[in-house]
């Protein structure tokens, strides 16, 4: 039997130390010879007395009383993991485990979930996995299998959690919820549509979780029917009250193209809350439809909805094609409501002062964040970029690397930027060459596509085709692209009909090198390739509507269409050009002319 007074430090896990009646709390009690004499009666005592001070956060305390245990259970060490789940040490979870292990102590199916919860690393979890099978527990035990498949989801092994999925003799609604999600977060959308219907067809009924996650593999897709039946679905089992639910489909429309869809929806479920308001307006935000953005905002005000920080980042969002003053606005609204120092709030003020040309007011702003994140220091970087500060951005870069936080991939996408509209080719060669083997961040697309189009720019052509070689081929075409239009303005026509032929292999059906070639040979007079060149342009290049821009001037409409040599006016075009670039004293761009082509 238990004594009474080990029940009473059981029952005082629950109160806070200023509860306790006895000055210096939990501590000074245990400290008393005459209450660890009551603890060492029997392994249930020790529980008791664990579970009290770990309860009361007693961390110290409770590493010494378990260390002290003449004797572990189960459940002794079942109180640890639970409060190293709690504490967010996974690492030292999974050293005590093993330390359980050797001490012949067998887990039990709590102890696994436990453990389960905190695994981040795939070994981790298929040891555990492993260890399950050998006790006998995965088959019988659902929520241990309902866990392993949410393990498995989070780490990306989604063939793992089939697996496991298959092999359970008793299913329910979480375990298929489980394996929804799973595939959805993994990039399976397909997957979960057909585990959805499957789920369907075995008598299984659909909860509002199931269909929401649904609704979100659809919103993923771009799965605007399957989306639909969904919809019809909630409607008919009552699922469209779920604020939830509502304001999932209201994005599932808006991220489909269907704005109209999604405001009838919102004013047909004549409510206002918090999520569906918040959906509301990022549809609109995403629509560039700032003004309904902030309108909604102002009813959220009146309703006394208070807005979260998704809110404010929506609206602000939504700023940039609004007069500026509405941005200061919000700015002052985000600081009374407290959501100032939150990152994502914080990078969206610093992203609408950028968009809306007030980088002077982003700059101050930024200097004023106490915490910056990755994404604060990007959105950062690109609004100076996008403001024509390249200089600035390479040293908000160089602070970045300062600070101690690692650049992603996006930082170096920035920074290369900067370094290309700058002119800083050597400083942007060397931020590239640092890319991978001291940040680990490999470069992709963008990063070469920017690197090579520096090095046109400054007419390093040889180190440009390198980069071009080293690139991943994923859209190479356009890589030459950059370097047949780069070889054209400095004179390069040698160079040019390489590349021009390297393009017309790469995409036969792309009318741009075809005609510079033709332009070329049409030059130095060799008439048998000129016609070679047009008649294999005839049969390879599809008729189509081109990409164009236009500007409207004193009443006059000109149309810049893609690749086309020649615009209008072009010669007065580039001698403005030209001037703007003497006056930045900048080298000027080499004229194509006759004389360059021998």
């Amino acid at each position: 039997m238990v004594d009474p007074f080990l029940n009473v430090v059981g029952l005082c896990g629950d109160r806070t130390e200023a509860e306790w009646p006895l000055t210096g709390g939990l501590q000074s009690v245990f400290l008393k010879d005459e209450v660890l004499e009551q603890a060492r009666k029997n392994i249930i005592s020790w529980n008791i007395c664990l579970k009290g001070v770990l309860k009361l956060g007693h961390n110290e305390l409770a590493h010494s009383l378990f260390e002290e245990m003449p004797e572990r259970d189960v459940v002794s060490w079942n109180s640890m993991f639970s409060w190293y789940a709690s504490c967010d040490h996974g690492d030292i979870a999974w050293v005590r485990f093993w330390q359980m292990l050797h001490t012949g102590v067998k887990p039990s199916a709590y102890t696994f979930s436990i453990l389960i919860s905190m695994v981040s690393y795939s070994l981790h979890g298929k040891e555990l996995h492993g260890g399950m099978i050998k006790s006998g527990l995965i088959r019988s035990n659902v929520v241990l299998g309902n866990s392993l498949i949410d393990m498995y989801s989070k780490l990306g092994i989604i063939d793992y959690a089939f697996g496991v999925f298959l092999t359970m003799d008793n299913l329910d609604m979480i375990s298929w919820n489980s394996m929804i999600v799973g595939c959805s977060k993994c990039g399976r959308g397909e997957l979960a549509l057909r585990q959805f219907t499957l789920m369907r067809s075995s008598g299984y009924p659909s909860d509002e979780f199931t269909c929401s996650a649904i609704i979100t593999c659809c919103t993923n897709l771009r799965n605007l029917e399957k989306g639909k039946q969904i919809f019809a679905l909630c409607i008919k089992v009552g699922f469209l009250s779920n604020s939830i639910i509502s304001s999932a489909i209201i994005d599932l429309f808006s991220k489909c193209n269907r704005l109209e869809l999604s405001v009838r929806l919102f004013n047909e479920l004549n409510r206002l809350d918090s999520e569906v308001c918040n959906s509301m307006i990022s549809s609109y935000a995403s629509h560039d439809n700032g003004e309904n953005a902030l309108q909604l905002l102002v009813r959220m005000l009146r309703a006394n909805i208070r807005p979260t920080e998704f809110t404010h980042s929506s609206v602000l969002a939504s700023i940039s094609g609004l007069p500026v003053e509405q941005g200061t606005q919000i700015h002052s609204l985000v600081v009374k409501s407290g959501f100032e120092r939150d990152y994502i709030v914080g990078s969206s003020i610093v992203d609408m002062y950028s968009k809306v040309g007030l980088i002077d007011c982003a700059i101050t702003f930024f200097a004023s964040m106490s915490l910056r994140d990755i994404i604060s220091w990007n959105t950062m970087i690109l609004g100076l970029v996008h403001n024509g500060r390249s200089a600035d951005a390479l040293e908000t870069f160089m602070n970045l690397c300062r600070s101690g936080l690692p650049p992603d991939r996006i930082s170096f996408a920035g920074v290369l930027l900067a370094c290309s509209y700058g002119g800083f080719v050597d400083e942007g060669t060397a931020v590239f060459s640092k890319m991978e083997c001291s940040y680990g961040v490999k470069p992709c697309y963008e990063h070469y596509s920017t690197l090579v189009d520096m090095l046109c720019q400054a007419g390093r052509f040889d180190e440009a085709i390198e980069a071009t070689k080293r690139m991943p081929q994923l859209r190479e075409s356009t890589i030459w692209g950059t370097l047949l239009h780069a070889c054209l303005v400095h004179g390069d026509v040698r160079l040019a009909e390489k590349v021009g032929e390297r393009l017309t292999e790469l995409e036969p059906q792309l009318s741009l090198p075809y005609t510079v070639l033709a332009h070329i040979y049409e030059m130095r007079g060799q008439w048998e390739d000129t016609v070679r060149v047009r008649e294999t342009m005839k049969r390879n290049v599809a008729t189509k509507v081109g990409g164009c821009s236009w500007i409207v001037l004193k009443g006059q409409l000109y149309t810049f269409m893609a690749e086309q040599l020649h615009h209008h006016a072009s010669k007065d075009i580039y001698t403005v050009l030209e001037l703007f670039a003497l006056d930045k004293n900048e080298i000027t761009a080499v004229e194509l002319s006759e004389a360059d082509v021998d």
